[in-house]
Formats: structure tokens, sequence, C-alpha cells
């Protein structure tokens, strides 16, 4: 009787493991590594969600600096980069780590300070002019200094105003941190700061501050995403990322991203190629 049963319970675990292995098997899964500014703003929370319940694909999310994103795609650790720094985009695939940025989404940079605005930049869209101001006033200046897509769009506005800056000054505060946590510091020490948009709308914690200068065709901040090389990566998830991609700029995908608003301004604005 020993033996039978024995044998039962082996026949059992045998037929529980032949229907689970299917099902897992079945489960679809890629990771994206992206900009800080897609998760703080609360976007991928809004879209993922319908683009899992379209395709039973499950996205996880890294949310980094540009420049970290960037990295963890050339290490393969991510299926698929979505980050806002053409430049930086376009080396990637000159490297070999892609073979195609497909642009998604755009909006504008945003120069936040306080209130009292002691640069007296407030009401200019010149992002350059305004830049000056803040270094002759040496107004306190929070930049997010992690090499993220809004710490490179910063430097390039300050290289544009011909001023260099660095680790030291005594008003240029590096933060090291992503947009939410180099707000805080903003707010806390009441300083100028370049910030995307779309954060600062969500951004709950704003103490004095208020956007101060915008409009400016240099602040525009658009977003590409890439499938990371499989050829150069095996094992990353071909099908399941290009999936994603496809659904970002088909109508559909860029349809969701243009609903998403935030005290009824629209925080992302479709513009794949068709």
């Amino acid at each position: 009787m020993r033996l039978i049963s024995t044998r039962l319970i082996v026949i059992a675990l045998v037929n529980l493991s032949f229907f689970a292995f299917p099902a897992a098997s079945q489960e679809k899964s890629i990771v994206v590594s992206s900009t800080t500014s897609t998760e703080q703003s609360g976007l991928f929370e809004f879209i993922l969600p319908i683009f899992q319940m379209k395709t039973g694909i499950t996205v996880k999310v890294v949310a980094v600096g540009t420049g970290q994103a960037l990295d963890i795609g050339r290490r393969g650790d991510a299926d698929v980069v979505f980050v806002h720094d053409k430049p930086a985009e376009e080396k990637f695939i000159e490297e070999g780590y892609s073979t195609k940025r497909y642009e998604v989404m755009y909006n504008d940079f945003v120069l936040i300070g306080p209130k009292s605005d002691p640069a007296k930049v407030g009401g200019g869209k010149d992002i350059q002019a305004a830049l000056q101001k803040i270094s002759i006033a040496q107004a306190p200046f929070i930049s997010r200094g992690d090499k993220s897509g809004t710490h490179a769009a910063e430097l390039r506005y300050w290289k544009g105003a011909g001023i260099t800056v660095a680790p030291g000054t005594s008003w240029y505060k590096e933060t090291g941190s992503g947009m939410g946590p180099a707000l805080n510091t903003a707010s806390a020490m009441n300083g100028y700061i370049l910030a995307d948009r779309a954060t600062w709308l969500s951004f709950k914690n704003r103490g004095d501050l208020a956007i101060l200068v915008q409009g400016d065709p240099k602040l525009f901040n658009q977003y590409g995403v890439m499938l990371v090389n499989p050829t150069k990566f095996p094992h990353v998830k071909k099908a399941e990322g290009q999936a994603f991609i496809d659904w970002l700029i088909s109508k559909n995908g860029q349809d969701v991203i243009a609903s998403y608003q935030i005290g009824g301004e629209q925080l992302f604005f479709p513009n794949a190629k068709k």
C-alpha cells in the first residue's frame, strides 16, 4: 500500500508540473530602462496597464537618468530604452547597441524659480539670457548633475550662454538625483532649476517656486524609444520589446499618451512619424 501511495504522489507531482510549466512559459514581460520624468510624472502608471491589457506583456520599468538608462542598455540589462537626449541616443545607435530610434512624444523644459525672482528673469522666453542673469546675480541654481537628459540640456544652455559652471561654484549646486528630489532641493533652498514640464505639473512640494521662463524653442524636449540590439545581446526579448515600441507609436498608443493629463493640462504630446 505504501508503494502504491508513493507512486500516486509522484504521478500527481508530474501532472502538476505538466500544467505549471506551460502557464509559466506563457508569462511575457520586458524590462524598460527609462528617464525619471516618464515615471515621476505618472505617465507609465497611466499607460502600462492599458498596454498590458491589450498584449498580455508586463513592463518592468527601471527609472533613472537618461545617461544611466542608456548604460543599462549598453550592459544588455534592458530590452528597451525610452529616453530624451537625442545626441546620446544617436551615439547609442552608432555604437551598435540599437539599430533604430523611434520618436514617440515631446513636451518642453521650463525654468523654475522663486516667486521673489532675485535674478529678475521672470516673464522672459530666452533661456540663455535667463541663465546669464542668474550667473550675474549668483542666485542659487540647483542642477540634477546626474547625466540625465535634463542635465544634458541644462549644460547645453549654459554653454550657449557662454558660462562655465562647475562643481564647487558657491551658487551652483549639483544634487546627483532625479527630477523629483532635485525639485525638493530647489524648493528647500528657494533656488532656480531646469525641469521638464511633466514632472513639474505632477510635483506637489512647490513651496514658493513657479515657472519663470518658458516658450523658448530651445526648450523643446523630444522623447525617443529604441530596442536594445538582440544581435549583440541574444537574451533581449525582441518580439515583446518591439511590440511595446509598435504600440507606443501606433494610433492607439499615441492617443493614450495624449489623453494623460494633470489638472486639465496635457503632459506629453505624441509625434511619432507615420
